[in-house]
């Protein structure tokens, strides 16, 4: 007899801000009325996945990785198909750009609905114009494979719809949602300046901490005991010993500190206790560590990029500045660190935008009835 659930399949690479959107989602999503399925690359994820009840969720196992790697590709769509065949989802959710082509070219197979999120569209990390052209065409191509974009923000629902070819019908929205913060505790104990303002984000094309790193330089010569912290400098950041000679370069050794991987709760602790925070990220989806800056009550100065403009409204609860403008950057962050009522301004308006916009309490439910209407 087969169950009143709605079976979701969710086909991705478990790494990153997909992991944190995939845990958000079946931790939060109410598993009385939605059973969740994960099939992703074996050994992705050490930490146990679970349902609202606690009961862990059942995984399968594909060669999904990000490279282009035509004979895994293939097989992992073979493997797709057969996973599927047997357990009958509902619906198919597929994250990234390797997630959407493998359960999209899988679904051909079936009568079922793929929702896609792309978690920030894959052809604009192409620094080749070539690559991006090619990358944008896949995405194309396999829009018309059962596909409906489930985007993370409005600003990549109209990129799906302008560049990649989704009609409004087919292009829908569920914003990257966080539990609200109001209970977190005490901050452990950080050895950190008084005063700094921070970051999340791994050196990488994506993030743009080269630019970072030369706005602040600008702000030293303004404010020469000015803190930057970045969080995220882990082992997989391309970019990292870029960053660190240029730290070195621009004389900055006292003024950067950098952060490997540490728990959320320590990440949060440092984002709370901050002045406001900053991103100069070439595009995103919709990034969490803002959503977590808003939910602690944080003004934020930002580069004007998908997913940024979504969660900060200039001169509202922080600063958007064109990419690249490094003066007006340092411009906005020396102002926004010398005008202690300006910046409580801010933070009083992105407390707001959070509880209006971006609360997984209410906006789960949102999820649960696009899984119900796009169920077979």
């Amino acid at each position: 007899m087969k169950s009143n659930r709605i079976k979701v399949a969710h086909v991705l690479q478990s790494v990153g801000g997909v992991d944190v959107y995939l845990r958000l989602v079946t931790e939060n999503i109410d598993a009385a009325n939605v059973e969740n399925i994960i099939i992703h690359q074996k050994g992705e994820s050490k930490k146990k996945y679970l349902n609202s009840y606690g009961e862990e969720i059942k995984q399968f196992f594909i060669p999904i990785q990000r490279e282009i790697s035509l004979f895994k590709d293939i097989m992992a769509v073979y493997k797709t198909i057969k996973i599927l065949k047997n357990e009958k989802p509902d619906v198919l959710h597929a994250h990234s750009a390797k997630g959407g082509i493998i359960a999209r070219a899988a679904s051909i197979f079936f009568r079922i609905n793929v929702l896609h999120t792309p978690h920030a569209y894959s052809y604009l990390s192409a620094k080749s114009p070539l690559k991006r052209k090619l990358f944008l065409f896949l995405e194309r191509v396999f829009r018309k494979f059962n596909s409906i974009l489930l985007a993370t923000s409005e600003s990549e629902r109209i990129r799906g719809v302008k560049e990649v070819g989704y009609s409004n019908k087919r292009a829908l929205k569920f914003n990257n949602s966080i539990i609200p913060l109001d209970a977190f505790g005490n901050s452990p104990h950080l050895d950190l300046p008084n005063k700094y303002i921070c970051t999340v984000g791994r050196p990488s094309y994506q993030k743009n901490i080269e630019m970072m790193i030369n706005v602040i330089k600008k702000v030293k010569d303004q404010i020469p005991d000015v803190y930057l912290v970045i969080m995220g400098v882990g082992q997989y950041s391309p970019n990292r010993d870029n960053i660190v000679e240029l730290i070195k370069e621009l004389n900055l050794d006292n003024n950067v500190i950098l952060i490997n991987w540490i728990e959320r709760e320590k990440i949060l602790a440092i984002i709370k206790n901050s002045l406001f925070y900053i991103s100069t990220s070439r595009y995103e989806g919709l990034p969490y560590s803002i959503i977590e800056s808003l939910a602690l009550s944080k003004a934020c100065v930002v580069t004007e990029c998908d997913g940024n403009r979504d969660l900060v409204k200039d001169n509202y609860n922080g600063y958007i500045v064109e990419n690249s403008n490094h003066l007006l950057m340092a411009k906005k962050i020396i102002e926004l660190y010398k005008n202690d009522k300006l910046r409580k301004k801010f933070e009083e308006n992105s407390s707001e935008l959070f509880k209006n916009n971006y609360n997984l309490n209410f906006n789960i439910r949102y999820l649960e009835d696009i899984y119900k209407e796009y169920s077979k």
